[in-house]
């Protein structure tokens, strides 16, 4: 498989599975070229069988490379992005829950969900946008989200690129992440607005900006229920000192970014 394959099967999972709203994302915001993606972002638990360095093999054997490190202690994550040596290839995000953090209740659930997964479940590819490896009920999902929805939604989903990202530099006819949000507020899109529409500046070298969740439905063991699935971020990068990009993630924005998958009030 090849980075673009890669990639159009992800995309294909993210707008059928995860957020089907993306493909009107895309209609109002494409122009002449093809969009170009930013990053994805993945999800998954610290656990040996399915933690952040097994997520990340894929891309690893693709030529990605491991970048900077992050930490949301509120939320009792960590993550990592990679980058392609090809900069026309997304970045890529991936984060973990530390589940040896939470409650014992939490990880007693995630724990047991985990056991399903056998390592040739993760060998292949495919596994990355192959959604949910484990059966879960309406009453595991609801006692972690009521801790967690981070686990709960990886619980829920599996695996799936929770996000694509436009980037706002390629775009002419919008200059400013607060334009491409005003745009999308036009056309009844709604934009998680936690720590502001708007999360970073350009002293940090990012602004993004997110919609919030599609809420898709999902199977659990007793009955399908409606939940928070993937959302749509938009990133504008802007040079740094040297006159490059600036490549990386504000760990305060990412935090923010987060809570697109949270449940609305």
């Amino acid at each position: 498989m090849t980075p673009d394959s890669l990639f159009t099967a992800l995309w294909q999972d993210y707008t059928t599975r995860l957020c089907p709203s993306a493909w009107r994302v895309h209609e109002l915001l494409q122009e002449n070229e093809p969009l170009i993606n930013d990053h994805i972002a993945l999800r998954t638990f610290n656990l040996p069988q399915v933690g952040l360095e097994i997520v990340a093999q894929p891309f690893l054997r693709l030529g990605y490379i491991a970048k900077g490190h992050y930490q949301f202690e509120q939320k009792m994550l960590r993550a990592q992005h990679f980058e392609h040596p090809n900069p026309k290839l997304p970045k890529v995000f991936i984060s973990e829950l530390e589940v040896n953090r939470c409650s014992e209740a939490l990880q007693k659930i995630v724990r047991s969900l985990v056991s399903h997964v056998k390592p040739d479940m993760v060998t292949d590819v495919d596994f990355l946008y192959g959604g949910r490896l484990w059966p879960i009920s309406l009453e595991q999902y609801y006692l972690l989200a009521e801790e967690s929805e981070y686990a709960a939604w990886v619980a829920a989903h599996g695996y799936g690129a929770n996000h694509f990202t436009v980037s706002v530099n390629q775009l002419s006819r919008f200059n400013q992440v607060a334009e491409v949000n005003a745009y999308l507020h036009q056309h009844g899109f709604v934009i998680n607005a936690a720590g502001g529409e708007v999360k970073g500046s350009p002293e940090l070298f990012l602004e993004q900006s997110s919609t919030m969740a599609d809420r898709v439905v999902v199977e659990f063991d007793e009955a399908e229920l409606l939940v928070p699935g993937g959302f749509y971020e938009f990133a504008k990068r802007y040079p740094m000192a040297n006159g490059m990009l600036y490549p990386g993630f504000v760990e305060a924005s990412a935090d923010k970014i987060f809570e697109s998958t949270h449940h609305q009030r």
